[in-house]
């Protein structure tokens, strides 16, 4: 025999409380990816600014020592020269190796690193010009970074024009050498003008990515916000549906407890817990305890069957409902046994309701298939009015009514009390039973 063990809790427990978090880790694992998207995106922009600083005060060296090494002829002025005309050379040699396809990033990283970037800034001035070369501020930042590409090969052709120049010795002719300056004062100003311009649109765009990002993580905390309270709501909500349930369970689990499940009628237990409240708060007048027993109810139920007998029940059931008062109670006993409780009612009153009772149920016919039954019931009647009377003893002088009704033919209502005026009521009920 395979025994078979009741699924863990425990796996669903976990399971539920992912579902229930999952939402929030998304949303903050957005935020917090936007956030490292943002501090990368603004990081290589600075190492992009950071670089056109070092770019821009390199060509400045370049032309400012081929100039002096122009008029003085110093080996060591032209290795400066060589030396600052090396960095934007270097970046110039990244730019290409990334504008290849496919990408040279190893030869992008060797030009950075030359162009003087601080090796840690390289990685992202690699990424940011991989994946957003096309994006409006970059790609202009990067037009003006190219334009100077043609002036850097004059710069660097016009040193070795002049080393050549300088070979045998310093230059006599004062036009060529006027030539010269003017044309390295003329590179050293469009080196300036793209610089600033560079310079210019990066923060620009720097300036544009802060307000954009910034209004990205505003929307995805306003989101997580939003969700926290949707989410919250919806738990509020589910917690008052539960809370809901549970309360029409425990309702319909009450109602069931104290009412009968074919009538809807209260049931014994019911029926003698308010009879014992009543019993206990009797204060003036009496209390009416009326007890009903159908007549022949067997001959359906052997007849017909017992959906004919519980069809009737149901019938005899909203007959006994009809005129109640509201602090009335009508239970249903077990079987073809009904009773009901009358509060302040006086016996001539209680009588009146029970022979009003037997005389419906007597002029009610009940059809079933092709035949028709008549219903007719013995009442027993017990009307109390002394505080002391116990619920067993009210029960019984009830019972024992009902019983001498049957036993005087049935279809009769029959009074047993200890009020001074019960001959009274007996001699009525007499009448009316002779009616």
């Amino acid at each position: 025999m395979v025994r078979r063990t009741a699924p863990s809790t425990k796996g669903h427990s976990f399971l539920h409380v992912i579902k229930l978090v999952s939402p929030f880790v998304m949303v903050v694992v957005l935020q917090a990816t936007i956030a490292g998207l943002s501090l990368e995106v603004m990081s290589s922009v600075r190492a992009y600014v950071a670089g056109e600083a070092l770019w821009s005060r390199s060509q400045k060296n370049a032309v400012y020592f081929l100039n002096l090494y122009l008029h003085s002829g110093e080996a060591s002025q032209f290795v400066q020269y060589q030396s600052s005309l090396a960095i934007p050379i270097g970046d110039e040699y990244a730019r290409w190796a990334l504008e290849r396809d496919p990408v040279d990033v190893e030869t992008a990283r060797v030009g950075f690193l030359q162009g003087g970037n601080h090796p840690d800034d390289v990685p992202g001035l690699i990424w940011l010009f991989r994946y957003f070369n096309q994006v409006s501020f970059l790609r202009e930042a990067i037009r003006e970074w190219a334009a100077t590409d043609p002036m850097l090969l004059e710069l660097s052709v016009f040193g070795e024009v002049i080393r050549n120049e300088l070979k045998s010795g310093p230059i006599q002719d004062r036009g060529r050498l006027q030539f010269l300056s003017s044309r390295l004062s003329e590179l050293n100003r469009q080196f300036t003008w793209h610089a600033e311009r560079f310079s210019t649109v990066l923060g620009e765009g720097s300036r544009a990515i802060k307000v954009i990002l910034t209004c990205i993580n505003i929307v995805t905390a306003m989101t997580l916000i939003l969700l926290l309270v949707w989410h919250t709501r919806r738990l509020v909500l589910q917690r008052q549906a539960f809370e809901d349930a549970l309360h029409a369970e425990k309702e319909r689990l009450a109602f069931q407890a104290s009412h009968d499940q074919l009538t809807g009628l209260a049931n014994r237990r019911a029926f003698e817990a308010r009879l014992q409240s009543e019993l206990e708060s009797i204060a003036a007048g009496s209390l009416g305890l009326v007890l009903l027993d159908l007549d022949q109810f067997k001959n359906v139920n052997d007849t017909c069957g017992h959906l004919a007998g519980d069809r009737l029940l149901c019938r005899v059931a909203e007959l006994l409902r009809q005129d109640r008062q509201p602090h009335d109670l009508v239970a249903r006993l077990g079987g073809d046994e009904f009773g009901l409780i009358l509060p302040q009612r006086s016996p001539v009153d209680t009588v009146d309701i029970a022979e009003r009772l037997r005389r419906s149920l007597e002029l009610f016919s009940f059809p079933w298939d092709d035949r028709c039954f008549a219903v007719t019931a013995s009442i027993g009647i017990a009307c109390i009015a002394e505080r002391d009377t116990t619920l067993e003893e009210a029960m019984r002088r009830a019972d024992a009514a009902c019983y001498r009704a049957k036993e005087k033919g049935r279809n009769r209502v029959q009074v047993e009390s200890t009020r001074p005026d019960g001959v009274l009521v007996a001699s009525r009920h007499r009448e009316a039973a002779r009616a």
